[in-house]
């Protein structure tokens, strides 16, 4: 068990483009076991402002886990995963990849970059929310997250 549920909510930051993915994660993470809070941005731009906590982010929390579809605009989540994985400050906070690419190359690239998970959502309803609840089980209950203070 994660003692860092124990303590706190567990800080999600999902890097979202389509407001329906973002409202169905949210509600699927709603109805979860573990106390969440879960901050969305659009853009890589925004993720990496949020996640230095600059202009509009100056007081934002850290993330425990970063949520991050690759088709982004502005910066994609190819260069943002780059970015974040090669910053001493930002490379432990987890990263998984939840995208519609299927392409070997996305997941042949998440990897070398350091992604901690590559899942494809699937277009089905039902099905996303049992991915999301399985990222739920998985990363905030069976995973051992590092505290934001050791990040």
């Amino acid at each position: 068990m994660n003692d860092l549920k124990a303590y706190r909510e567990i800080e999600i930051l999902l890097v979202e483009d389509n407001p329906g993915d973002a409202r169905l994660t949210r509600e699927a993470l709603n109805e979860g076991k573990v106390l969440n809070h879960m901050e969305v941005v659009e853009d890589g731009v925004e993720a990496l402002a949020y996640l230095r906590q600059t202009g509009q982010y100056i007081t934002a929390t850290r993330p425990d886990v970063i949520l991050l579809d690759l088709n982004l605009p502005r910066m994609d989540g190819r260069e943002l995963l780059a970015i974040i994985k090669t910053d001493p400050d930002l490379k432990r906070i987890p990263v998984v990849v939840l995208t519609t690419s299927r392409a070997e190359e996305d997941i042949i690239k998440s990897y070398d970059l350091y992604a901690n998970c590559f899942i494809t959502k699937p277009v089905d309803l039902d099905q996303f929310i049992t991915v999301v609840k399985s990222i739920e089980d998985f990363w905030f209950t069976i995973v051992k997250l590092p505290s934001n203070e050791s990040q």
